[in-house]
């Protein structure tokens, strides 16, 4: 029964590319129109056929998922539709708030991550807490909320990100600035500074990735490696990777010597942490790592999935926000200046204050993550039958993906001056004071959910936004950030597990005349 099971399978998957290539490639293209206004556009949804459910519409979009998703968003009265994936498989897509409130927090316990989730995430994340449900996703949260308290926070600010900035970022940024034509890919140099932070703050390790060589490293590019292909599992019309994993070969091949790189680089550090943790006679500046080695967990390979997961959250999230928030302001001068007054207002506080208080800095940066999320999607698996809040009717085993990348694109939600790049949505001027002050308002955390929202809200939202913040005061204090694009450029932003500018940020560092007022 199972060889007949996998005949049918492999035959499915074989046949199903011939017949979409075949539809594809016999359809008439669609005609050039101008481009109406974002009011008026009106999208089709995707057309459904027996058995092979929506994969005719998937596979044409495949290239544009991102806004094909979205355009179908805008299009759908409640903001949430129904794909046909194939058989009697649906996937609910929303970018409807109260139904994002509903599966976050009010029915938490009925959408977890799920079989699925967990079976792509598995060779790459194990069991760390983004991949996992139920007592062990809350005995490494316990775990790991004790490193995002005020005194860890203020630490984290004043040691670890302060240093890396001026010990290595600054001189890298200097020496190009003073070579002229020289031209550095952001998103690397973003990524190795939060990849040295984040090993720093959660293991106590340095592993010097953000040096003047910009040093090759082989974990670093397995990891990149691992998060892509993991990805393209998620992404793929037909599961092909499953017969590619079983017979070795192709993607799935790389994928496995990539997690064996990351797993043997991730065990090197915990053995080292337990060398050091034998030697030490006291904890009271433990890191994450010194408190899951402690906590009684002797299973080496479980914390490695620890080690992972954080690295995953801690290098490409932040790393992301701040790509694209450099090229927005690249391309809005006049928030440019309003963050460089702010931090230069600032400039005399103690470093944890002057963080904490640049409160126009944190609004673009909140504007810049609602226009480019560091997640661009997420998805919960439903472990019963239920009925959302618009409606809509989900299974036992469906997957309910809220949508980032849509939610910041909603004019329902933001109005119809969404696409711009305004900070000031954020903010009001306080009236209790004399001089008027900018006063940061949040917007709700389900309709802005890039930090996730309810119980698994991000632990680590203050820390992100901490780093973020004395980087760009570092950086735009001294140098101006200016990117090597042709005119009328857009990047290709791509949907990995953490989103990513595709072909990196090439840039041109300029000093800044520090005298000057711009």
């Amino acid at each position: 029964m199972e060889s007949l099971q996998f005949l049918a399978f492999v035959s499915l998957t074989v046949l199903l590319p011939l017949l979409s290539f075949f539809f594809l490639t016999r359809t008439s293209k669609p005609q050039k129109q101008s481009s109406p206004s974002p009011s008026t556009i009106t999208t089709q949804f995707p057309k459904s056929y027996p058995l092979i459910g929506s994969t005719f519409a998937m596979y044409a979009n495949r290239e544009r998922r991102m806004q094909w998703m979205t355009d179908i968003l805008k299009s759908s009265p409640s903001a949430t539709f129904s794909l046909h994936l194939s058989f009697a498989s649906y996937e609910v897509i929303t970018a409807n708030p109260a139904v994002v409130q509903h599966i976050l927090k009010t029915k938490f316990h009925n959408y977890g991550k799920g079989d699925n989730y967990h079976r792509v995430l598995k060779d790459l994340l194990g069991f760390g807490i983004f991949n996992v449900d139920g007592e062990s996703w809350k005995f490494q949260r316990q775990i790991s909320s004790h490193e995002f308290n005020t005194k860890s926070l203020r630490m984290f600010v004043e040691t670890v990100v302060d240093t890396e900035l001026s010990d290595r970022l600054i001189p890298i940024l200097s020496s190009a600035a003073a070579k002229t034509g020289t031209v550095l890919d952001f998103q690397d140099i973003l990524q190795r500074f939060a990849f040295d932070n984040i090993c720093k703050i959660a293991f106590g390790f340095d592993p010097a990735y953000l040096l003047p060589s910009l040093p090759k490293a082989k974990f670093a590019e397995a990891f990149e490696e691992g998060v892509k292909i993991s990805t393209e599992r998620f992404l793929a019309v037909f599961p092909l990777w499953k017969i590619k994993k079983l017979l070795n070969i192709g993607s799935e091949k790389r994928l496995r010597i990539a997690v064996s790189e990351i797993r043997e680089y991730a065990t090197k550090i915990i053995r080292e942490k337990k060398h050091e943790l034998c030697e030490k006679a006291s904890l009271d500046s433990a890191d994450l790592l010194s408190r899951f080695l402690s906590s009684g967990q002797s299973d080496e390979n479980f914390v490695t999935d620890v080690v992972i997961s954080f690295i995953l959250a801690g290098r490409d999230t932040t790393s992301s926000a701040l790509t694209w928030y450099f090229w927005l302001l690249s391309k809005n001068p006049r928030v440019e200046a309003e963050v460089l007054k702010e931090i230069r207002e600032k400039s005399e506080s103690p470093i944890f204050d002057e963080v904490k208080d640049m409160v126009y800095t944190h609004a673009s940066l909140c504007e810049s993550m609602r226009l480019y999320p560091p997640v661009a999607v997420d998805m919960k698996e439903a472990a019963i039958d239920d009925i959302l809040p618009d409606g809509t009717v989900v299974k036992k085993g469906m997957t309910v993906t809220y949508h980032q990348y849509a939610m910041g694109r909603m004019e329902t939600l933001w109005g119809s001056d969404w696409a711009e790049f305004k900070p000031e949505r954020w903010l009001e001027k306080s009236e209790e004071e004399e001089e008027k002050h900018w006063r940061f308002v949040g917007r709700d955390a389900y309709t802005y959910t890039v930090f996730q929202a309810g119980p698994r809200i991000c632990l680590g939202k203050e820390m992100a936004f901490m780093q973020m913040k004395r980087l760009v005061a570092g950086i735009l204090r001294r140098f101006k950030v200016v990117p090597v694009m042709e005119e009328g450029f857009e990047p290709v932003f791509v949907p990995y597990l953490t989103s990513k500018m595709k072909g990196g940020l090439p840039v041109r560092i300029v000093e800044r005349d520090i005298d000057a007022k711009e």
